[in-house]
């Protein structure tokens, strides 16, 4: 099989990881993730959550600290967004996204696809193309 590399020579290795819901990373691009981290031991990760409470906040944490045992080092973000509504609080979504963006310049980032019917989905994708113009967004 023929290998490329995904990163830049030298440097970080920062992947940035987005989901609407707790177990929406793990779906949608865990296994990847799990290589990644794998097989890059410098691979850092920033796994964002952005609605989840309660159990499902801790499901999600809990879950993203197994997922990312292996990377160099990771974070965790949990936002309380309610399930289903972030299209109503879109503004809030938002701000979150530009908070990262002030801190954070991936080098790849994991989102939903924009064809996703669920209107949470939906509303993360656009906003992470609108974020990040210039990234690989996958």
């Amino acid at each position: 099989m023929f290998q490329f590399p995904l990163f830049p020579d030298g440097g970080r290795r920062h992947i940035l990881a987005l989901g609407s819901h707790s177990d929406d990373i793990e779906i949608g691009c865990g296994a990847t993730l799990l290589a990644l981290t794998r097989t890059q031991p410098d691979v850092e990760v920033t796994w964002v959550v952005l609605g989840a409470e309660g159990v499902r906040a801790e499901e999600a944490r809990a879950s993203a600290a197994a997922f990312l045992q292996s990377a160099a080092r990771f974070e965790v973000i949990v936002h309380p967004f309610r399930d289903g509504f972030f299209p109503y609080v879109g503004a809030q979504v938002k701000d979150v996204f530009e908070g990262l963006k002030a801190r954070l310049d991936p080098d790849m980032i994991f989102t939903h696809t924009r064809h996703d019917l669920h209107q949470d989905h939906r509303l993360v994708c656009e906003l992470t193309w609108n974020t990040w113009r210039d990234h690989l967004i996958v």
